[in-house]
């Protein structure tokens, strides 16, 4: 089976700075994949690289087998989905919320058609199960936080894409917030079935379904193994230079999603 993600050596170096040094991970289709380690670490960057949006300076990069890199690399791209760490717009911007995720479907329409009704439609059905149907026609710059981190959500989901990229999308929001980011990342990954690599540097914030762990540490792939394992005290002392407490294996949002999950089955 062709593997969701394949890097190979992959070295990334910019502005004399090593943002990646030669990582080498392969992913499946359909796995959920938590990244985490200190600031700095490489993990936005590899993100970053996947997505064919930063150059390497070595090795390679295969996403469903296609380098997103190349010359069609645009193809590759829209069929990623990105959300990145909150950035509020100017409240100024002429934008409404539901023109926002419309431009998700740029890559399926590409520049030159105009969305039609299915288009649109897509887009409303987006925003209902984000939760944002009533806040369709505010300004994007007017939205809370969270409000922005789903309609950012939103805009992923009409791209229909294979992989998903979430880069710290529950960093900077209130605790409900990002309770119910959480909640739509693991959901959607339940509903599609895409793959997703989700990064993050705040441990609490680390969904449940990424059995999958890889750690960070100054642009290495320091580790790639089961949560469980890569979870453990002696573990994150290393990666992050602290004494580790109470890890998030077991979290409050893990065993609500744990039981939520059991009522879906029974």
């Amino acid at each position: 089976m062709t593997p969701a993600v394949e890097l190979h050596e992959a070295t990334v170096i910019r502005q004399n700075q090593l943002g990646l040094h030669s990582v080498s991970v392969r992913v499946e289709p359909g796995e959920f994949v938590g990244i985490i380690g200190p600031n700095g670490a490489g993990k936005t960057t590899l993100l970053t690289a996947v997505n064919g949006m930063c150059s390497l300076t070595s090795g390679h990069i295969r996403v469903f087998g296609a380098d997103p890199h190349g010359w069609r690399g645009h193809r590759v791209r829209a069929g990623i989905g990105y959300v990145a760490q909150l950035r509020r717009p100017d409240p100024r911007l002429p934008i409404t919320v539901r023109e926002s995720v419309m431009t998700g479907r740029v890559g399926r329409l590409g520049l030159l058609r105009r969305p039609g009704r299915d288009d649109w439609r897509k887009v409303d059905e987006a925003l209902a199960r984000v939760g944002m149907s009533g806040l369709a026609h505010r300004p994007l710059g007017q939205l809370s936080g969270g409000e922005y981190q789903r309609t950012a959500i939103a805009r992923t989901l009409v791209q229909e894409p294979d992989l998903y990229l979430f880069d710290e999308p529950a960093t900077a929001i209130d605790p409900q917030a990002q309770h119910d980011v959480l909640g739509l990342v693991q959901s959607l990954h339940r509903d599609t079935g895409a793959t997703v690599l989700y990064v993050t540097h705040d441990l609490p914030a680390l969904p449940p379904a990424a059995r999958r762990l890889l750690l960070l540490k100054e642009g290495r792939l320091w580790r790639d193994g089961p949560r469980q394992r890569l979870l453990a005290p002696d573990e994150i002392q290393a990666l992050y230079g602290f004494e580790a407490g109470v890890l998030p294996v077991e979290n409050s949002f893990a065993q609500e999603s744990a039981a939520s999950t059991r009522c879906a089955v029974q």
